[in-house]
């Protein structure tokens, strides 16, 4: 696993290919969003990287963007993901740009995901990061598979992500944002390594907000209810649902 901030992308030569890439604008979104469905994915056998756009910084707590990214480093290691990228663009001025999609595309183009998760909507009261976040993976995503625009990509191979899904942050309300469907994963034996995760950020999450992690795990209950599990996280699709399996789709176990 490596962690590391960089605003110049080397060449795509050794860089291992991943199955799926999640992206959040700061070091916690993540976990907090999907942390125990990236978890699974590893033990399944999967290859997971989390991809920071901000360090966060600054942020109240925090003596400095050292310490958060080895906090996010600890909490990579919790979920057992493969890598994790942390990019030079700035926190609380984090905005939707030619530049920032170009800086995302580089790093699909370089690991080369079949999925991407991300932000799917604004997150009201919370960090406008967040929205622009949303809009900046949107974009990447479209520019990974773009051709003719080498020049812009360090020569990095177009790469075409098969499906892109939105997460949703546990604090958020649990209706389902505009989308072509929606699915629960099940978390019921990862719950504990989300909330570890979570727990590997003492800048963020002090004693004086430990309540946080009742809530987090509350909402995964609340969440993996709806579908029969113990515990779950919620996705939106930007497509439609299908099968070629009716039965199993209707019926699974």
């Amino acid at each position: 696993m490596s962690v590391f901030k960089e605003s110049v992308m080397p060449q795509n030569n050794d860089y291992p290919q991943l199955d799926v890439i999640a992206v959040g604008a700061h070091p916690d979104d993540v976990e907090i969003a999907c942390g125990g469905t990236l978890a699974k994915l590893v033990k399944q056998g999967y290859q997971v990287g989390i991809i920071d756009l901000t360090d966060g910084e600054p942020t109240p707590l925090s003596p400095g963007p050292e310490v958060r990214l080895q906090e996010a480093q600890r909490a990579a290691e919790a979920l057992g993901v493969q890598v994790r990228i942390t990019l030079d663009l700035p926190n609380r001025r984090l905005f939707d740009s030619f530049e920032t999609r170009v800086a995302l595309a580089k790093e699909f183009r370089k690991y080369r995901p079949s999925v991407v998760i991300g932000f799917g909507d604004k997150t009201p009261m919370a960090s406008p990061d967040h929205w622009q976040a949303m809009q900046i993976t949107d974009a990447a995503v479209f520019y990974s598979r773009l051709t003719k625009w080498d020049e812009h990509f360090d020569g990095l191979p177009v790469h075409t992500i098969r499906s892109h899904v939105y997460f949703k942050l546990a604090f958020e309300p649990t209706h389902v944002h505009n989308g072509a469907g929606s699915f629960v994963s099940d978390i019921s034996d990862t719950l504990e390594q989300k909330i570890e995760s979570i727990r590997c950020y003492a800048t963020q999450f002090p004693p004086a907000k430990a309540y946080v992690f009742d809530r987090v795990k509350g909402a995964a209950m609340q969440t993996g209810s709806l579908a029969g599990f113990q515990a779950g996280e919620l996705f939106v699709t930007t497509r439609a649902i299908g099968t070629r399996d009716f039965m199993q789709l209707a019926s699974p176990g």
